[in-house]
């Protein structure tokens, strides 16, 4: 076949038509173009793959699979300007089918390096098989969903992602309108027996709600205003939460769980339908341990705290088991643990009362960092965390910092009893390197942009991931500002080159095989945490400070890359599918080590896994590798490989 005959049939292929006329013409002089007769295989179900993709010319083919017994049979045809082989392409595989030939075939075979090349140099075209391996890890994931034992981790005694919010929902819901009173609305709830009413606008939609409680606070408690004259505007709490009747009830009390609140509110099509409380998850038994979070704040002691952080280890059971996805899991779990986190502070500063230390001399706060500040707690992990002080006067630093010292190491002290680990690498305001004054650690930003010293690179990078829990959070906002100023200007203005060289390299290539330990007490596992999670969370990242995105999430962070047009949508699909399923993986693999008595410690044997797990591992790893391409080839900087 000449070369203009190749060049024909690639502009009638979707989706090589969509690449420039000189980029096709380039391309279709390195094909290679090969003859098969009738009934013989291009390729066959079970072979490794041949590193390219097939694109039909001319002819026909028949798509079989064979069974245990090895019965075959016809799942499909191929004609001209399909192509074939692009999910072994793309995850490197053994071929799931085969592709026998029923016409005489003429074939365009595009190796793996061309192929590599323009995913990597041409947005649509990646986004178009991304896209595809991002749907086949989503069905696999389904697929294996469906199949989890409810029993395996859990013992809730009904699934809270298996039952909606519309079927526990109250309706009708009992509104009023700003300026009813409120001796009119107090009459309706006793009458009714409920405890909110919602408020109605001009046209009918829901702009606030009223309750018991807030009469109390503002009428009886307070007395703000005159029981009365007063109207609905006076006490309404203009702040509505709502939820689609849809939603699982587990996504329910996520919701109130993240915005501190007793109520939502229930939409279907932009119309109110109906009206959730807490007490109405109460009266679900499988919400009871979920519900002791409300408890936390309550604790006294350490050892109270320690009692509740070990039924909220229980949860993450239950949601897993429950078929929670990902997201849900990482929401709830990151929620629970901040929560343990900010009364652990509460009491240390009581205790620094209660020692003859006083009050905090000056404001401080209390930063998260790491994957507590990204909302990524399944299990928990170690502290990582940062302290911001204001700047005390010059003859009272050393009193002030010798103070902030001593509160650090309280909180530390109390954290570790409720089961957060000391960190391993020293990241804590025990050690000064990490508890500053606000100066300081502008001072530390403005000196770092200026040298891109590694040392210096490593720390940065840490604190991109950075979210203040406690105490004045305005100290750190301007510490925000600082850092990513900082790294606009490196990225901008960077005058090393990384050559287009990745730091590390994951333990599968864009289209290799997963390499595992070759020795030693992981020998023949990988550690999914260090081999693929942390590489697509430090991606995406450094993607995210480039685009000016503060949000702390990787999950957020990508949804917003996709908003600004730095990544495409498909792209986004292929990132999201895979840290959650590199997350998913390892977390149920720590539980089922929790399970057997073992440590967790993220190392999983990937030929352990049944079959379509382990397809879904190498579309993952896939997945980031392509994304660390992607990085590498378009920011420079030798300080990026610190932070990659």
């Amino acid at each position: 076949m000449e070369a203009c005959n190749v060049l024909a049939v690639l502009k009638n292929t979707d989706p090589f038509e969509i690449l420039e006329p000189d980029i096709l013409a380039r391309l279709a002089g390195k094909i290679e173009v090969r003859q098969y007769a009738v009934n013989t295989y291009v390729f066959r179900q079970g072979e490794q793959s041949r590193d390219r993709l097939f694109v039909i010319a001319s002819g026909l083919l028949e798509m079989t699979v064979s069974n245990d017994r090895g019965v075959e049979a016809v799942i499909g045809l191929r004609r001209p300007y399909d192509f074939l082989g692009e999910t072994v392409l793309l995850s490197q595989q053994t071929y799931p089918g085969s592709a026998r030939v029923k016409e005489d075939l003429m074939c365009l075979e595009i190796h793996r390096r061309q192929f590599e090349k323009l995913i990597y140099t041409h947005a649509g075209f990646s986004g178009f098989f991304g896209a595809l391996l991002a749907e086949r890890m989503r069905l696999l994931y389904g697929e294996i969903a469906a199949e989890r034992s409810y029993e395996a981790y859990s013992s809730a005694e009904s699934p809270l992602f298996g039952k909606r919010v519309s079927e526990i929902m109250s309706y009708p819901v009992v509104t009023c309108s700003m300026k009813d009173t409120i001796t009119t609305i107090s009459r309706i709830m006793a009458e009714k027996d409920i405890s909110a009413v919602v408020a109605l606008d001009a046209l009918q939609r829901p702009c606030g709600i009223v309750t018991e409680s807030a009469l109390v606070k503002y009428l009886i408690a307070r007395e703000l205003y005159p029981i009365t004259t007063c109207r609905v505007e006076q006490v309404v709490n203009s702040h509505l939460i709502t939820i689609e009747a849809e939603s699982f009830i587990g996504q329910a009390l996520i919701s109130m769980i993240r915005n501190k609140t007793q109520y939502l509110i229930v939409m279907e099509r932009g119309r109110l339908v109906g009206i959730i409380a807490m007490v109405d998850l109460i009266k679900l038994r499988s919400t009871g341990q979920m519900l002791l979070s409300h408890n936390i704040e309550a604790q006294q002691s350490i050892q109270g705290l320690l009692t509740i952080s070990q039924e909220v280890d229980r949860i993450l059971g239950d949601l897993v088991a429950e078929k929670a996805g990902i997201g849900e899991i990482l929401n709830v779990m990151s929620e629970l643990h901040e929560r343990l986190s900010q009364r652990v502070i509460a009491l240390s500063e009581e205790r620094m009362k209660r020692e003859g230390w006083g009050a905090a001399p000056v404001d401080y706060c209390w930063i998260n960092l790491g994957s507590a500040a990204r909302y990524e707690q399944g299990l928990r992990t170690d502290q990582d965390n940062a302290m911001i002080y204001a700047d005390p006067a010059p003859d009272m630093r050393d009193a002030v910092d010798g103070y902030f010292q001593k509160l650090s190491e309280m909180i530390v002290e109390g954290l570790n009893a409720c089961g957060f680990p000391q960190c391993a690498a020293g990241i804590s305001p025990i050690h000064s390197l990490w508890r500053k004054t606000q100066g300081e650690w502008i001072h530390m930003i403005e000196h770092w942009s200026r040298t891109l010293r590694s040392e210096e690179s490593r720390i940065m990078a840490i604190l991109l991931d950075f979210r203040p829990i406690w105490g004045n959070k305005s100290l750190s906002q301007i510490v925000a500002d600082s850092m990513f100023e900082a790294f606009q200007k490196a990225i901008h203005g960077s005058h090393k080159s990384s050559g287009g060289q990745t730091p590390y390299r994951i333990p599968v290539s864009f289209l290799g095989t997963i390499v595992t330990e070759k020795s030693g007490v992981h020998k023949d596992e990988i550690n999914l945490k260090s081999a693929g999670i942390l590489t697509l969370v430090n991606c995406v990242r450094i993607l995210a400070v480039n685009s000016r995105i503060r949000e702390p999430s990787t999950l957020g962070r990508l949804e917003s890359l996709a908003e600004c047009g730095a990544i495409g949508r498909e792209d986004l699909n292929l990132y999201r599918s895979s840290f959650e399923a590199l997350m998913m993986l390892t977390l149920e693999e720590n539980l089922r080590k929790i399970h057997r008595g073992d440590k967790a410690d993220n190392y999983i044997d990937p030929y352990a896994l049944r079959k379509r797990e382990r397809i879904i591992l190498k579309d993952a790893l896939a997945g980031v590798s392509r994304l660390q391409k992607y990085v590498s080839r378009n920011m420079s900087g030798d300080w990026l490989r610190d932070m990659m």
